[in-house]
């Protein structure tokens, strides 16, 4: 039996631990599983150019490929079939290339953040949330949030068309709950209105370091989550905890969306504790 053959396409990917995590897990379960990265600009294409790239992965015997940026909304139109939810987001994050060769494009950031903070943050309301950020991550972090019941989400964002744009969209797909935008200016009085506070922005990350918010604005009433992951300690996550708000570091999404693409990709179940100690191994190396 031939090896099971994955790549990651995106920009910028060389660093990212998710092909670790995968040939990590598929080790434990046995399987000859190999994972490249596919970085865009290495191979000297433009994220329009993903369609081109689909083909030869297809052509050269690939199984499937995780999406990243800039391609989970690109890739869409090179699909012969999307999944309910990539459909409904309007972004692939995982393509698996069937035995008849069709392509089927599917999200497991939506999925991951919702078993992340299930899992990571049991006991969190999550009835009202300020979410900082409206990018592609914020809006499978937000599809997440209404769906599990959250009542009143608000969107803040430095780009107000961004977040209204997505608010709109948000509101339409969950019609009876309480969609907001607001300026980062109101995180003061936000912080105080709401259960938690999810961010979904760059800050905080090895290239973006800093607080994407006042940390005087953290206090022991509001939880905290991150899905930032390099580093998995990240400024925010220090600064929550010091306040004493509960928290969660963004190790549990990356993991939970990794644990759902290996299980579309291979049939089989994996084991996300491990999987989170791999990364949590990795990450500090």
């Amino acid at each position: 039996m031939r090896p099971t053959l994955v790549g990651l396409v995106g920009t910028g990917v060389g660093p990212s631990l998710t092909p670790a995590i995968h040939m990590r897990e598929a080790a434990h379960q046995g399987l000859e599983y190999v994972y490249r990265t596919l970085d865009l600009d290495d191979l000297g294409l433009a994220p329009e150019q993903v369609g081109e790239l689909l083909g030869w992965a297809r052509r050269l015997g690939y199984d499937a490929l995780n999406v990243t940026h800039p391609c989970k909304q690109l890739v869409l139109d090179h699909l012969d079939d999307l999944e309910e939810r990539a459909a409904r987001l309007g972004a692939v994050n995982t393509v698996v290339f069937g035995d008849d060769g069709r392509t089927t494009g599917h999200n497991t950031d939506t999925t991951g953040f919702a078993t992340a903070l299930a899992t990571g943050l049991p006991d969190a309301d999550t009835g009202e949330v300020v979410q900082l950020g409206a990018g592609g991550a914020g809006s499978a972090v937000a599809d997440a949030l209404l769906a599990g019941g959250t009542d009143r989400l608000v969107v803040v964002d430095l780009d107000p068309r961004r977040s209204e744009s997505l608010a709109r969209e948000l509101a339409a797909r969950f019609p009876t709950a309480r969609v907001e935008t607001a300026h980062p200016d109101k995180l003061a009085v936000l912080t105080r209105e709401v259960d938690g506070l999810v961010h979904c922005t760059p800050t905080g990350m090895a290239g973006h370091p800093g607080l994407p918010l006042d940390a005087g604005l953290l206090h022991p009433g509001l939880w905290v989550a991150d899905i930032v992951y390099r580093p998995l300690d990240t400024a925010l996550v220090q600064a929550a905890r010091t306040a004493g708000c509960p928290t969660l570091h963004g190790g549990h999404m990356a993991v939970h969306q990794a644990v759902d693409a290996f299980r579309l990709i291979t049939g089989i179940d994996p084991d996300a504790d491990r999987m989170l100690a791999h990364l949590r191994e990795l990450a500090t190396d």
